[in-house]
């Protein structure tokens, strides 16, 4: 990237500014995607397409600065150091680590890994970027010519405003909806030692998975929530005995707000949908959740409805008084917001971010692709899914000891009659997660 006194700076955009006011020392709010090649990386080919890339992505290749009113993005004069993998996913990302750089690039034998602070883009965004990434790389490594479809950007075209514009601004509405919703049951177990990750991979039939969904006359997204919260409730009926007890089973969605208005921004822009049970009127049966599911994803994912989300936080961010407020004190109050209501309204996130493609010409070589999201930052699991070349991968991570909810999901798919392979990073004591 070319050297300059004064290096481009971006505001964060109205989702990223709760992240880094909510970090604590133990958690910071990063995620993983990956791909998995069909021979090993050449580490130095792809350090010069980084090189490459991070000039098309200004928005991306930047570090996390503090000033007086609010935290902002500065522009990277180089991208970070490509990393060789030595530790399991989603290894906590310091202060000072996201000072110097908010990625980062890790090798481990034939696999890229892209890790990145959620205040820089959301998971469509990275998603993005790391195709690119790979197109680059195959070239350089293949001698490829890989045209810019499929989610990848033309690395020599200049990069667009409408690519690093903050869209919730744009499209917030008139009407503001409320936060309020009952707090949903809270995930538990026992912690792990020295902030081990436990990572389980499910691996599902594209094929077979939609043809169930078809069944149940839902969507793919919508019949794995359903799976989700069936196995949610088995767990619960486990924990808590008495039925009159159970708190609200709710399952966080995230939604592409890209699809719903005209939007290229590579930042972030998805809110969510939060369908949900209440255990406490009894038992629910698996069609009665898929069609509780889709009846809430068709009510909420609408223009009108997400524009009244996107308002409740814009006016918030608008206020004079909020925007006077120094930053240590914003830092206090968007960090007791997001414990009192960021993540106790749903039990976990379920982030499907769909059917990924690739161009044509890269398919040979990218034989698997993962998303794997970060644990929360007060409950113990949460789940990323996509699918690539006919597979589904279903990636739960947690940061306690037992794997029940892993264990009720498998249960479940297996009950539909679906072919179900696991992987593990399990330590030896915990060996056989789903038995």
């Amino acid at each position: 990237m070319p050297k300059k006194p004064a290096l481009r700076w971006l505001p964060l955009d109205n989702a990223a500014k709760i992240y880094p006011a909510a970090r604590r020392s133990n958690w910071s709010n990063v995620y993983r995607l990956s791909a998995t090649l069909t021979e090993e990386v050449d580490t130095a080919l792809l350090e010069q397409a980084l090189e490459t890339v991070v000039r098309r992505f200004p928005s991306l290749a930047v570090r996390l600065r503090r000033g007086l009113f609010w935290y902002y993005l500065q522009e990277l004069s180089h991208p970070p150091a490509v990393s060789e993998e030595s530790c399991y996913p989603l290894t906590y990302m310091s202060k000072a680590e996201i000072r110097r750089c908010a990625f980062r690039i890790l090798v481990y034998r034939d696999r890229i890994a892209l890790e990145i602070f959620h205040s820089l883009t959301d998971g469509n965004g990275a998603l993005v970027f790391l195709k690119t990434l790979l197109a680059e790389y195959l070239e350089r490594r293949y001698g490829l010519s890989v045209p810019a479809t499929d989610g990848v950007l033309d690395r020599h075209e200049a990069p667009s405003p409408a690519e690093w514009e903050d869209s919730f601004q744009k499209y917030s509405g008139a009407v503001a909806a409320s936060r309020r919703e009952l707090t949903a049951w809270r995930l538990s177990g026992t912690p792990e030692l020295g902030s081990f990750l436990h990572l389980t991979c499910l691996q599902l039939s594209v094929d077979e998975v939609r043809q169930k969904a078809k069944e149940y006359g839902v969507s793919v997204t919508a019949f794995l929530c359903a799976v989700m919260m069936v196995a949610l409730q088995n767990y619960q009926r486990e924990c808590i005995p008495d039925r009159r007890k159970r708190p609200p089973i709710r399952v966080l969605i995230p939604v592409n707000l890209r699809r719903l208005y005209d939007s290229r921004t590579l930042r972030n822009f998805v809110l969510y949908t939060t369908p949900e049970i209440l255990p406490q009127l009894g038992d629910y049966d698996f069609a009665e959740i898929c069609r509780i599911v889709t009846a809430q994803m068709e009510l909420d994912i609408t223009p009108k409805k997400m524009s009244t989300k996107i308002a409740v936080n814009v006016n918030s961010e608008r206020l004079m008084a909020v925007r006077v407020m120094p930053l240590f004190i914003k830092n206090m109050v968007m960090k007791a917001i997001f414990d009192a209501v960021g993540e106790r309204k749903s039990c976990l996130s379920l982030s499907n971010l769909g059917a990924v493609t690739l161009p044509e010409v890269m398919r040979p070589y990218v034989r698997r692709m993962d998303f794997i999201l970060g644990v929360q930052a007060a409950a113990p699991s949460n789940c990323g899914v996509l699918s690539y070349g006919g597979t589904v991968y279903v990636n739960f991570i947690r940061n306690v000891k037992e794997a029940s909810l892993e264990r009720h999901f498998f249960e479940v798919l297996r009950e539909h009659g679906l072919s179900v392979t696991a992987e593990s990073n399990q330590r030896k004591e915990n060996a056989d997660v789903l038995r």
